[in-house]
């Protein structure tokens, strides 16, 4: 529906991804009716979903969907990750010894993780939001101003609107950041993931893999069926060249990591490489302004955490802008958005450096590394406290948990 000139809203989110969406659903659960959000994003024309990735949807992410109402419709094309395994090894190297395996339960009968179609949950979340009324544009967030009491946003197809607060969800070339005057610090690794679906002839079982190669993580994923979502990581120039090979030639690339274990493979789908790097912005709210998602941090794929680093923006957000709501307060006020960055800045920063500290530990040639990263694997094999502790931080429930993440209404 195209936006009416100078209309009210309380919220408008610029990005229908993942983050935007969900934001949306579960301030409208929330808060009810006569709370008016509006959501922006060219992205919307392409519905259903074209999307070709997958996502690991960690526990907590997962309870939040199931508060919102959106878990029930992707349930049955979920696929559960029973258990895990870290090999580490180079590429030619005959055998892959393990190193480390994790169970794949944080409460009994709950996986830590269930890795799920980007395109199911999207579609999903989409028709959660037309169901509760939310207003999807097919636009964008041209620009915006501060008044007195409001944030006037400009779309780019002319339409205005006026807010109590905007919310940046546009992803991690976020246009509403940069107009923000937020910068963002971090770098490019020089690696990109190439991202692929494969069928196999045998059953995976629920079980994920990650074998760190010197070039980097190489991660089977498993997806409902005969199939898994591949995470394959090299240097910028190498996964561009490999992307472009020949089918046949592709195949044996990816065999040669993979392995026969799972029978024969065929790539199914699209298949693309997607440049990694550590960036997070300096600030994680403005004027009226908060940055969710992809917008405020990018992080490294090693450790899956970056979809579920989002989802804990969105429920830490929604719940500062709920509690403000029902107390009469105004949602866009500097001690709110002070509130929601407080909670969710030193989470994202100790991801950062994880995942970095892992990432430059991992990918690298150094056979003293090497043998100490093994060591250090082994000693968390033998603790099983220890990694108790590490299946409970894959899947969400470490330090103060919103309560969407718990799976508790707002």
């Amino acid at each position: 529906m195209a936006a009416i000139k100078n209309e009210r809203r309380d919220v408008v989110i610029g990005g229908a991804g993942f983050a935007g969406l969900a934001l949306a659903v579960a301030l409208r659960e929330a808060l009810g009716e006569g709370f008016t959000i509006t959501v922006a994003d060219p992205a919307l024309k392409a519905v259903p979903s074209k999307d070709p990735r997958a996502s690991a949807i960690a526990a907590a992410a997962r309870r939040l969907f199931e508060a919102l109402g959106v878990w029930q419709a992707v349930e049955d094309q979920a696929q559960p990750m029973l258990d895990m395994v870290i090999t580490d090894s180079k590429l030619d190297d005959a055998v892959r010894p393990t190193f480390l395996t994790f169970g794949g339960e944080v409460e009994e009968g709950e996986p830590f993780a269930h890795m799920v179609e980007n395109r199911l949950l999207i579609d999903a979340l989409v028709d959660k939001a037309k169901a509760l009324g939310i207003d999807l544009l097919t636009t964008a967030v041209s620009r915006f101003e501060n008044a007195p009491d409001a944030i006037d946003v400009t779309f780019a197809d002319g339409a205005t609107l006026s807010a109590r607060l905007l919310v940046g969800a546009d992803g991690a070339r976020s246009r509403i950041r940069e107009q923000a005057g937020i910068e963002s610090y971090g770098w490019n690794y020089g690696q990109s993931a190439i991202v692929c679906t494969v069928a196999h002839e045998r059953d995976h079982g629920g079980r994920a893999e990650e074998h760190f190669l010197p070039a980097g993580p190489f991660a089977i994923l498993p997806l409902t069926g005969n199939r898994s979502s591949i995470v394959w990581t090299e240097s910028t120039r190498e996964a561009e060249r490999l992307v472009a090979l020949p089918d046949d030639e592709f195949h044996d690339a990816l065999e040669q990591r993979f392995g026969l274990h799972l029978g024969e493979l065929e790539v199914v789908g699209a298949r693309r490489a997607f440049p990694l790097g550590l960036f997070t912005a300096r600030s994680f709210i403005g004027a009226r302004l908060a940055l969710i998602g992809d917008a405020a941090h990018i992080i490294h794929p090693i450790a899956g955490q970056g979809l579920n680093m989002g989802l804990r923006d969105v429920a830490a957000l929604a719940e500062a802008v709920a509690d403000a709501a029902r107390l009469g307060l105004d949602i866009g006020a500097p001690d709110v958005l002070e509130r929601y960055q407080r909670w969710r800045r030193f989470d994202t920063a100790m991801m950062g450096v994880a995942t970095d500290g892992l990432n430059r530990l991992f990918s690298n040639h150094s056979d003293v590394l090497r043998l100490t990263r093994d060591i250090g694997l082994g000693l968390v094999e033998r603790l099983p406290a220890l990694k108790q502790i590490f299946i409970r931080e894959a899947a969400g429930f470490t330090g103060d948990v919103p309560k969407l993440l718990k799976g508790e209404a707002l």
